[in-house]
């Protein structure tokens, strides 16, 4: 009977799309006239199938983020979390500040917060897939647009990309001179300065410089008794850069990118007990701007990566042979007081504790002191003027990374004496061959299949040399490998000049994965392949002679043996377990408007259910909340029927912009409105640890002005502007501790660009 709903649910959904779009319909003169406005909306081009297409051609789900709305975004600082409930069914969050985001598509990501943890989501940069969790917090800046590609991607980007792919594409060098600078300050002093400069070395030869730096100043003081100090945390100095060559021949090009990233902050503020016992409403007396924790003067986070890659591209007569090749590497360490408080039940009388019942403190530190990815990819692609076109390539992957596990005693020692070490080392080998063929059958109907084999392989040691809880010295040894053929079948037809429908059924997977944070318990848990298989069908057009776009997508998948991340729960540790089937549906609205010469405006929106379907799959609950799922006999929660955690039903984004010319130069003025439902935080249900709706609102207002060759623009900016402040992530296994969101943020900017 529930099967029975959702196909219906989405035949009514895709019915109604089909007939308001389609029904519309437009005569060839009217093209032309409109093709004649200077206020249409402009071609997307995306390399959502590594070639660049017009978006509305794509038989993909896809959204791009770009130009004045991609700056609106990143205004105060913003690290990539900035993306969160932007585009339709992405959400992004972190527990540990600005590294290390974690992404969910169409309900689907991963919890985990280990260093070695894979995601269901890849990020790929320029080209080039970013593994490691900390690769993923690179910072964005002097960005030419960001693609999200919604459903399993596991044909052409293969690895680890059931739930879909975040894409983003630096400017790249050229012949052209230009570039531009911009300096921003805001709230609690931050200042954000970037700039880039490029053009042509020789006839042949352009190179790009891309700079970016941040500073923020500690502003959270502790008030702790015995540990008050003022200014303590919350702040951060982030430098990045990006060098980039580009040679151009006569049929052959090579891009060199270099990128370097170097973080000094500090981690995100764990808050004891912030949550009201029995809602998941904040305290009182809650300030941003305080915390009362013991091992607050030890917290830091120091994040250092950097990476390069070589893009080769031949242009033969009818082929293209494209090879790219890349290093990364990243180092980071991190140390937080995890409990978010001072004191514990058992010291003393038990009275110096605080905020709240604190069971037992903890501190504790992540680090990762080796880390390099090495990744091949080479591809062949036709350029024929017939009927048929295709691709093929190999791809390889290979990562070594070494991962330090610490806790320490606050206890007994005030200055937090070292009392649990363990070391991990992870080598992970993958390789794949890839194919894709599209073929024209008429003037209206294209057809593109794909198929991938990948093989996966995963050596893992966990040496523990000292334990907190007694456990003593243990060595862990696990390996773990699949192989799996990914494939999809996509069909996209042209209904008349102005409306295309598309279809596609694919299927990939996620390789097995390893968990040996063994600081607080002996067991390394593993977790078997997750395998995903996915439908959709949609309208991608254009309406009101080329300014109105709206694409509209239903879609059901199933997946089989999830994996999934039981975090916490008894322990400062993750356990791995399988589903044994999760399912997923709903529709996207990816909308896009000139509403007038002065007026545009987009307005997106996405519904994603999500449904755990497992009779016997039951984990371990929090310490002091209210768990409102079944209790087994084991005291553990039954998550059969649960949504999957972090996972919204409701995500939309609407946003509006106005320009009037004005003297010599021309006033603009943008607002953006973010909606994210509600959230589970964990596998189970609880009354506490259900993250509230969250709505954020954005407002740019400035004037810009030309002299020459150079662009100049003002803007006073805020973001969060009502400054709703809710919980957006916790930790379960000692206090009711939670992650608060950003704080209202209100800074100028001014920006010079140059040709």
């Amino acid at each position: 009977m529930k099967a029975m709903k959702r196909s219906t649910l989405a035949t009514l959904i895709n019915a109604t799309l089909f007939s308001a779009v389609a029904g519309t319909s437009f005569s060839s003169l009217a093209a032309e006239e409109a093709a004649k406005k200077s206020n249409q909306l402009e071609v997307i081009q995306v390399t959502a199938r590594k070639r660049v297409e017009n978006a509305q051609e794509v038989p993909v789900a896809v959204s791009a983020l770009q130009g004045d709305n991609l700056d609106a975004y990143s205004s105060a600082g913003m690290d990539i979390r900035f993306l969160n409930a932007k585009i339709p069914s992405l959400s992004i969050e972190s527990s540990f500040g600005r590294s290390f985001p974690r992404f969910y598509v169409r309900g689907l990501g991963n919890t985990d917060f280990d260093l070695n943890a894979s995601q269901p989501v890849s990020l790929v940069v320029d080209e080039v897939v970013q593994e490691n969790a900390i690769l993923k917090g690179f910072p964005v800046f002097d960005v030419e647009r960001v693609e999200v590609l919604r459903g399993p991607q596991g044909t052409l980007f293969g690895r680890n990309t059931p739930a879909g792919l975040v894409k983003f594409d630096s400017v790249k060098p050229s012949q052209e001179f230009d570039g531009y600078g911009s300096v921003s300050y805001g709230s609690r002093g931050a200042v954000d300065t970037s700039g880039a400069v490029g053009g042509a070395l020789t006839d042949r030869l352009s190179a790009r410089v891309s700079l970016l730096w941040q500073d923020k100043d500690d502003y959270i003081d502790n008030q702790a008794p015995g540990f008050e100090a003022k200014d303590e945390q919350g702040g951060y100095t982030e430098k990045a850069a990006r060098v980039q060559f580009l040679y151009e021949g006569d049929d052959f090009t090579a891009l060199l990118n270099y990128h370097t990233r170097d973080l000094d902050g500090s981690p995100i503020a764990f808050r004891a007990n912030v949550i009201k016992t029995g809602t998941n409403d904040l305290v009182d007396n809650f300030e941003n701007d305080v915390v009362f924790q013991d091992a607050a003067s030890r917290s830091t986070q120091q994040v250092e990566s950097e990476g390069a890659s070589l893009k080769l591209e031949w242009e033969l007569k009818n082929h293209t042979i494209t090879s790219i090749s890349a290093w990364e590497s990243a180092e980071i360490y991190s140390r937080a007081d995890i409990d978010g408080g001072y004191g514990a039940a058992f010291i003393d009388d038990g009275n110096f504790q605080g905020p709240g019942i604190i069971p037992f403190a903890s501190e504790s530190a992540d680090g990762i002191p080796d880390h390099d990815q090495l990744t091949q990819e080479l591809r062949l692609s036709s350029n024929f003027d017939g009927d048929l076109n295709y691709q093929v390539g190999v791809f390889y992957f290979d990562e070594e990374l070494t991962i330090e596990n610490y806790s320490y005693n606050t206890f007994s020692s005030p200055a937090g004496e070292l009392d649990g070490f363990v070391r991990q080392q992870q080598d992970t080998t993958a390789w794949a061959v890839f194919g894709s063929v599209d073929y024209t059958f008429t003037e209206k109907l294209k057809v593109t299949a794909g198929l991938r084999y990948s093989d996966d392989d995963k050596d893992f040691v966990a040496n523990r040399t000292l334990s907190p809880i007694g456990g003593g010295a243990l060595l862990v040894e696990r390996d773990v490998s699949d192989d799996h053929v990914s494939w999809d079948l996509s069909a996209n037809y042209k209904v008349n000049d102005d409306v295309n429908w598309y279809g596609r059924v694919a299927n990939s997977f996620r390789a097995p994965s390893l968990q040996g944070r063994i600081l607080f318990g002996d067991d390394v848990t593993t977790a078997e392949s997750e395998t995903v298989t996915s439908y959709e069908t949609g309208i991608k057009s254009d309406v009101l002679d080329g300014q109105g776009r709206i694409n509209a997508t239903v879609f059901y998948y199933t997946m089989d043996d999830q994996q999934l991340t039981a975090v916490g729960g008894g322990a400062n540790f993750n356990r791995l377990v399988n589903a044994d089937k999760t399912t997923g549906y709903g529709f996207e609205i990816d909308s896009q408007w000139v509403l007038s010469d002065e007026f545009n405006a987009t307005f997106n929106l996405s519904y994603n259910k999500t449904e755990i379907k497992d009779n016997d799959l039951a984990v371990a609950v929090c310490a002091q909340c209210t768990v409102t799922d079944p209790i087994n006999a084991s005291g553990l929660a039954v998550l059969d029927g649960n949504s999957l955690p972090h996972a919204p039903e409701w995500i939309s984004n609407f946003t509006l912009r106005y320009t009037k010319e004005l003297a010599d130069g021309n006033f603009f003025a943008s607002g953006d409105l973010s909606y994210r439902s509600k959230i589970n935080m964990f596998l189970y249900e609880s009354v506490e640890f259900e993250g509230k709706e969250l709505i954020e609102t954005g407002l740019r207002t400035g004037y810009t002005w030309s002299e020459g060759d150079y662009e100049y623009e003002v803007a006073a900016f805020v973001r969060n502007l009502f400054d709703e402040q809710q919980v957006i992530g916790a930790v379960d296994f000692n206090n009711n501790t939670g992650i608060v969101n950003e704080e209202r943020y209100v800074g100028a900017e001014f920006k010079v660009r140059f040709f």
